[in-house]
């Protein structure tokens, strides 16, 4: 059978456009937060292009689309298809798309002679990477199944790549290693061994604490070049997989900025200072921790996974509700570095609390404890005790004055229909207390969960639509869904 064999019908050929793009989304999501899909593709040389965009995520680059895929006629481009009869699993990146707010991956193979995969661009997230090693994986799944007939067709593409979080990881620090021309990885720098050697770590506690400090890879061939303060004695090198151990071991290095050493078998020792080898670091901060190739940041881990978050509260929702309100910028200002102070102070601490930002006139009354002369919150010394305060079960009540009003505020409302009972009392509660109190925003801070800013009786989140509608997963010809548009 030639390798050029196309996918036999349009029915079998959405199947898998539809559940490829389902299991990528889903991963993605997981991974980085509500992410939309979409795909480009074109099965023979001389046929059409075709496009699957469920969530409008190609919606507004018409115009840079078009030129890319079609003439002047509005026929097809042509291609040079030079991998005619090659095997499905060599894929040579094309040209990218650079479309603004989207990460796209494409590429020609035997069994596909064009694909571009497509996601969002998450501002906030710590690398691109491993998303782009996951579009990488979604276009090598989809000439794997272009080569097969559809009896021998498993499904399971779709099931793979909404899993792939840790083998997109996995495939980018091979991908930098490569890119680094540095020594081999063999079985003595098992990069799965290391990714699962970190999540085990993360989640062993230590006199009920989570780990602090920061454990460094090298590759074997290069540890001769570190500098090591303290270096065990090779007969007593603490296993990686004896997760305990290392945990008890990260508690020599939680301060002066040291580290602990492995080849990603043993832990060899302590090292202090630059590492010029290629390397990975796991940077272990109590629930939450980074890993970095070569001091720069691909991914975080925390509750026995990876993904793409910062764990730094994204505040932008603040700013975009303090603009709804007339203000001068300098109180504008004042006010999100106030709140921006609260908050990061209670991620630091890792306790909950949660702050009313009050832009009634005159504010409006909680039931709390009251001041006697609300704090001045411009004061440093008096933000730092704001700061404290927020500690106190209750809620801080902040006016367009800038000055804390009352602590330990409690409010309520009547019952409302998007309440979420997998969130706690104060989250609830705050949905309920601005669904009936306008002019009022209530950012709540918890412990195990990202800051969520809540206004007129709704959490803002990332806008994002990712409903489930694989009904409507249907590649359509190209110039149809361009015209469309016209």
């Amino acid at each position: 059978m030639s390798m050029n064999t196309r996918l036999p019908d349009n029915h079998f050929t959405n199947q898998v456009v539809s559940e490829i793009l389902i299991g990528l989304r889903d991963g993605l999501t997981r991974f980085s937060g509500p992410s939309r899909v979409g795909v480009i593709y074109r099965l023979t040389v001389d046929d059409d292009y075709f496009v699957c965009d469920p969530a409008g995520l190609l919606r507004g680059h018409e115009t840079k689309i078009r030129a890319a895929f079609l003439d002047d006629n509005n026929n097809p481009v042509s291609i040079h298809h030079y991998l005619l009869d090659t095997h499905y699993s060599r894929i040579d990146r094309v040209e990218d798309l650079e479309l603004d707010g989207i990460i796209c991956v494409g590429g020609q193979s035997g069994p596909v002679p064009y694909q571009m995969w497509f996601t969002d661009h998450h501002p906030e997230i710590l690398s691109t990477g491993p998303t782009q090693r996951w579009l990488e994986h979604a276009a090598l799944r989809f000439s794997h199944d272009a080569a097969n007939e559809q009896e021998l067709y498993s499904g399971i593409s779709g099931r793979f790549l909404r899993e792939y979080a840790t083998h997109a990881v996995h495939d980018h620090i091979l991908h930098e290693l490569k890119r680094a021309n540095s020594a081999r990885t063999d079985d003595t720098f098992s990069i799965y061994q290391i990714l699962g050697g970190i999540l085990a770590i993360s989640r062993t506690r230590e006199e009920l604490k989570s780990p602090h400090g920061e454990l460094a890879f090298i590759l074997p061939d290069h540890i001769d070049s570190i500098d090591f303060l303290a270096r065990f004695h090779e007969a007593e090198r603490p296993q990686l997989d004896n997760h305990k151990h290392v945990r008890k071991l990260l508690q020599a290095v939680q301060k002066f900025r040291n580290r602990l050493v492995s080849d990603g078998r043993r832990i060899l020792g302590i090292a202090r200072g630059r590492i010029d080898q290629f390397h990975l670091t796991a940077d272990f901060q109590g629930l939450y921790g980074f890993l970095r190739v070569n001091d720069q940041s691909i991914c975080s881990f925390a509750d026995g996974a990876y993904s793409s978050a910062t764990h730094q509260a994204k505040l932008f929702q603040v700013e975009e509700a303090l603009l709804d309100y007339e203000m001068d910028s300098s109180i504008r200002s004042s006010l999100f570095h106030i709140i921006s102070s609260i908050v990061h102070y209670g991620e630091t601490e890792n306790f909950g609390c949660a702050v009313v930002l009050d832009l009634n006139e005159p504010i409006t009354h909680i039931a709390g404890q009251n001041l006697q002369q609300p704090l001045d919150l411009e004061r440093s010394n008096l933000l730092d005790l704001a700061c404290d305060l927020a500690r106190v079960d209750g809620a801080l009540q902040i006016g367009s004055d800038r000055k804390l009003h009352r602590f330990a505020c409690l409010f309520d409302g009547p019952a409302i229909a998007n309440e979420d009972r997998a969130r706690g009392a104060r989250y609830n509660s705050a949905l309920r207390f601005t669904a009936c109190h306008p002019n009022t925003v209530i950012i709540v801070v918890s412990a195990d969960r990202p800051v969520s800013v809540i206004r007129n009786g709704y959490e803002h989140m990332n806008m994002v639509s990712t409903t489930d509608c694989s009904a409507k997963i249907v590649p359509e010809k190209l110039q149809d869904w361009l015209s469309s548009v016209e």
